[in-house]
């Protein structure tokens, strides 16, 4: 998942998330000791001090079973879509931050899942384009903005934030595929997609809200 990021976006991180990765709720638990925290499948974990920035990305072991013995490269259903997506937002979120860290760009929260979930739209159509076999039962706009399903558990800022980064997102999105309705992507998408990952917070909202994108 990685590797495709980084060819979608262009970019290229001496960092592999897999040397991050953690899969045991124990040693999640050691991680975040003394933190309020949810239960969750996946949790970027972020401790900075002395001027560096430790990392680790969990993702449940049973999460990661299921696609193994389900790979969404070979075949994405509906079983298999939300853990696939669960996966890719941990990595997104990784592969965000470290970049971005290594241009010294600070990074919001909201960035982090707004642009989380413009790569699950990204990385899913790559996929439907490379099955055409599959179905999800709905259109893949519909299936991953339509009603999302938040943490009844989340603090009301917590809500706030994902609930906006979702908008944006699905606006986001859905003028993509009005704009670029046809598979393969084409140099165009990815000019606008490179250039969408590199602009900070602010600037992303602007263009969201643009009227080319209205």
């Amino acid at each position: 998942m990685q590797g495709q990021l980084e060819r979608l976006y262009d970019t290229g991180l001496e960092q592999d998330v897999r040397d991050y990765l953690v899969t045991d709720r124990d040693i999640l638990a050691g991680l975040t000791a003394g933190s309020p925290g949810r239960a969750s499948d996946e949790q970027l974990i972020v401790v900075e001090g002395d001027g560096a920035v430790d990392l680790a990305l969990f993702v449940d072991h049973g999460v990661l079973a299921r696609l193994a013995a389900a790979d969404p490269s070979e075949h994405l259903s509906r079983e298999n879509l939300a853990d696939f997506w669960t996966v890719l937002e941990g990595v997104s979120h990784f592969h965000y931050l470290v970049w971005n860290a290594g241009f010294d760009k600070p990074v919001t929260l909201l960035e982090l899942e707004m642009q989380a979930e413009v790569d699950k739209y990204v990385s899913t159509r790559l996929l439907l384009q490379d099955l055409p076999a599959t179905t999800l039962g709905k259109p893949l706009l519909t299936r991953l903005f339509d009603d999302p399903a938040f943490d009844p558990r989340l603090a009301p800022e917590e809500l706030d934030r994902y609930q906006a980064a979702t908008a944006l997102a699905s606006r986001y999105c859905a003028n993509l595929e009005s704009r670029f309705p046809v598979m393969p992507f084409t140099p165009d998408l990815l000019r606008e997609l490179r250039t969408f990952y590199r602009l900070p917070q602010t600037a992303k909202i602007a263009r969201i809200r643009d009227h080319v994108f209205a």
